[in-house]
């Protein structure tokens, strides 16, 4: 099937209200209420724990679902390194630019 210009446009349209409706809807519903002090503390975590749950799954779950670290010696090395920068900087864009270049480094080298 190919689409035309018009079914593009369409699509683009449709995406954004997908993407918008998300983000707005909880904007005005806390817009105008006093948010609780326990659900802003909760939420302080959120960051941490869905950028960990996306690490260790990288790191240690291959395509099968299968835990393993057979192969992934480059990232495991970046993420050892990173999780020092990251200590030592307290700087989110200097450990992910070290983390990119320590796996490049290492990709292209093993």
């Amino acid at each position: 099937m190919e689409w035309s210009s018009t079914q593009h446009f369409w699509l683009i349209i449709l995406c954004f209200f997908v993407a918008f409706g998300p983000r707005f809807i909880p904007l005005s519903f806390f817009r105008t209420r006093k948010i609780p002090l326990w659900f802003n503390e909760w939420m302080r975590y959120v960051p941490v724990s869905l950028f960990t749950a996306l690490v260790c799954k990288d790191l240690f779950i291959d395509d099968n679902f299968n835990i393993s670290v057979v192969g992934k010696a480059p990232e495991l090395v970046a993420a050892l390194l990173v999780i020092g920068i990251a200590y030592w900087t307290r700087s989110m864009a200097i450990s992910v630019i070290a983390g990119l270049v320590v796996v490049f480094t290492l990709a292209v080298f093993i």
